[in-house]
């Protein structure tokens, strides 16, 4: 009778290891089809909380990444589970958030309200920071680890099973230990296989986290507004916090997930786990102890610093130094016989990070896959290093100040033909290139066909086909507009130099831009920055200016028309802090008024542009004086007036421009420029007198 019941057990307990994929995937499937109380919620979220830090503690105490083989298997069910509960959270937020903070649970509620203060502020600002650490750095560093891992392991799968081969043939060991030796380097090249492809599901479910937090806004914005009556604020407080909460409590298990793949990929096996590696490494030296706290001290006597906290850590470290010091002096002395052995484990524990290892992010960048290479490459006398040299030179002449060097490497994850550039080390741009070959670009209005690879311009979008060079003339016979492959990314990083000018004026540029002017007119520079108005407010209005693509080339006018205007604006300002940057830009505008017209209308006497129904021009006003925004019902109908005008305009060959009242211009661009990025905004203060307006088509004149 023992014996059964001990089979039994032993029976039951493999059934249950056998039962435990199928039941994943069924709760899986479950928290994605049905729905469930705010309750079960809770217990699944904190069973992900609890499961993502069991897997952080299993990869810390690993010693080699094969004693966690299942890591690849378990890092996809974890994801699996954690997207099935944002689809089982985000319906129970928008079904019955509207009820209150605690409609999704009290796990959500206590992410959403005690963790970030009740502020959905707070909260947007440190769940983007969670994704883009999770993204940019965690999930971006393991990845490029686990890809590299692969590579050296197969590349060195030859070289070890010849030498187990070798070692059996000299009888070094048994046909057993052989053939185990074998099977452990197949999966050890097997498992950083699957970790390289595994990490792409960490790097894809931090941007479906993210797309997820702004769909839900979104969708609860809706929901709250037009189904259950929610006030625009209201709803957008409720449903943003509700949102909050749910992708914070799944972005921090995603992030100790991705923290522990870094951990199983980037250790290097040893007798030890990471814990006792990193404190047996870090704490090897006691001099490095003994200058931090004299760093800390130091600190801690300057004068308004906190004192105590300084000069309390610097004797903790001092004491922790002073510790280790005689604990490696009994070392040295037990280990006489072997003093070069313990010089070269001092001189190794000595070797210290720098801040040369610190690298800054670039302002503007652009990566190359490897055949683009040749077109960068000094050795090769790249074409492309001559335009864009030619192109910063270009923008400073047309823009008004002198733009970040573009800093040029190569990415090998990049496609061979594809490149990206950066903006403050973030991609603002992507696209393809073919070297040896031309991109016929269609204006419109060609009919021909070309053979070749079908593509689009990445700068503008337009239609375009890759061809043969034998090709070329003929292309541009039929009426193409035919590039080469240098000068197709030199035009889309022109394109984006120009539309994210305002963010390429740091305030170093600033400085600059005032150091040049002030050396022809330094009385006026003088009495302006600081006096009149601050750098920091100078370099506001004028990214101001940039954002709408205007070019601040006159200086002088700029800098008298704040000479002129600031000092009274500030006056006005009752609460003392300055002029009001806002006014500031719109009288900026009006002093630039005859440049700005002569950009959107160069040599043309009558203004032919967009002009705004009377009685639309009356409700925006009301609106947006009122409440600043505009309702959704209105802001539809406005979009959709705009966008026939604006093909009305195009058809007839004539400028996308919107003419309105000066206290309609800054709102109105805002809101158009974000959908329609070709039209401009003037204000009737704008337009110099000698020029004449004619409306060509209206918005709301249907209405």
């Amino acid at each position: 009778m023992n014996n059964f019941f001990a089979l039994l057990k032993a029976n039951g307990g493999q059934h249950a290891r056998l039962m435990a994929g199928p039941v994943l995937i069924l709760m899986v499937l479950g928290m994605m089809i049905l729905p469930l109380p705010p309750f079960i919620l809770d217990l699944l979220f904190t069973f992900n909380i609890s499961l993502s830090v069991m897997i952080l503690l299993v990869a810390m105490f690993t010693k080699k990444p094969l004693d966690f083989a299942a890591f690849p298997a378990v890092l996809l069910f974890a994801t699996l589970l954690r997207l099935s509960l944002n689809v089982a959270s985000t319906r129970v937020v928008l079904l019955h958030g509207h009820k209150g903070p605690d409609a999704a649970g009290q796990v959500i509620e206590a992410f959403g309200h005690f963790l970030v203060g009740g502020n959905f502020a707070v909260g947007i600002i440190v769940f983007v920071i969670l994704v883009i650490i999770n993204f940019v750095v965690i999930t971006k560093g393991a990845g490029r680890i686990a890809e590299v891992g692969a590579r050296f392991t197969l590349d060195a799968m030859p070289g070890k099973q010849m030498a187990i081969d070798a070692d059996l043939n000299a009888g070094l060991v048994g046909e057993d230990e052989a053939r185990r030796r074998r099977m452990e380097v197949s999966q050890e090249a097997e498992f950083y296989g699957s970790m390289d492809g595994a990490s792409k599901f960490v790097r894809g479910d931090a941007v479906a986290g993210l797309l997820i937090m702004i769909i839900n806004v979104i969708g609860g914005l809706f929901i709250g507004v037009g189904q259950h009556d929610l006030a625009f604020g209201e709803a957008a407080r409720v449903y943003t916090l509700l949102t909050i909460g749910d992708g914070l409590v799944a972005q921090i298990p995603a992030l100790v997930i991705s923290t522990a793949a870094g951990v199983v990929v980037s250790r290097v096996a040893t007798d030890e786990d990471v814990g006792q590696q990193m404190v047996s490494q870090l704490f090897a030296n006691p001099n490095v102890l003994f200058i931090t706290a004299g760093i800390m001290a130091a600190m801690g006597l300057i004068p308004n610093m906190p004192h105590v906290a300084f000069l309390l850590l610097a004797a903790a470290l001092a004491g922790g130094g002073w510790l280790m010091y005689k604990r490696q002096q009994a070392e040295k002395l037990a280990e006489a016989e072997e003093p070069e052995k313990v010089q070269a484990a001092v001189e190794a524990a000595a070797a210290e990070a720098t801040w040369d290892d610190v690298a800054l992010v670039d302002p503007l960048g652009l990566e190359v896959g490897y055949r683009l290479i040749s077109l960068v490459d000094h050795a090769q006398n790249g074409e492309l290093l001559h335009r864009i040299r030619s192109l910063r030179k270009k923008f400073a002449q047309d823009v008004g100040f002198l733009p970040p060097v573009v800093h040029i490497r190569d990415n090998l994850e990049l496609k061979p033909n594809d490149y990206r550039i950066l903006l403050s080390g973030v991609e603002v741009g992507r696209g393809s290139a073919t070297p040896g070959q031309w991109l016929a670009i269609d204006p419109g209005g060609v009919t021909m066909k070309l053979p070749g690879n079908i593509t689009t311009d990445p700068a503008f979008g337009l239609p375009a086909v890759w061809i043969d060079v034998g090709l070329r003339e003929q292309a541009q016979i039929a009426g193409y507009t035919v590039v080469d492959a240098g000068t197709v990314i030199a035009t889309h990083l022109n394109h984006l130099m120009h539309r994210y000018g305002g963010e390429l004026l740091g305030r170093q540029e600033v400085q600059s831009l005032l150091d040049h002017v002030g050396r022809e007119v330094p009385k006026l520079i003088e009495d302006l920055v600081p006096k009149t108005v601050s750098l920091t407010l100078l370099q506001k209005l004028l990214r101001g200016l940039l954002a709408e693509e205007v070019p601040i080339r006159d200086m002088r006018t700029i800098v008298e028309t704040l000479a002129e205007h600031a000092p009274r604006l500030a006056a006005l300002n009752a609460t003392g802090t300055g002029p009001d940057s806002n006014e500031l830009l719109a009288l900026t505008r009006v002093g630039l008024g005859r440049a700005i017209t002569q950009q959107w209308f160069p040599g043309d006497v009558e203004l032919r542009v967009i002009g705004l129904d009377p009685r639309l021009e009356r409700v925006l006003t009301q609106a947006l004086t009122t409440s600043g925004a505009l309702e959704p019902g209105l802001a539809d109908s406005v979009l959709n007036d705009a966008q026939r005008a604006v093909q009305v305009q195009e058809a007839n060959g004539d400028a996308t421009v919107l003419v309105v009242p000066p206290v309609l211009r800054a709102s109105l661009s805002r809101f158009l420029r974000h959908h329609f990025p070709q039209i401009g905004v003037l204000s009737n203060a704008e337009i110099p007198d000698e020029r004449t307006l004619r409306i060509t088509a209206v918005i709301g004149g249907a209405a």
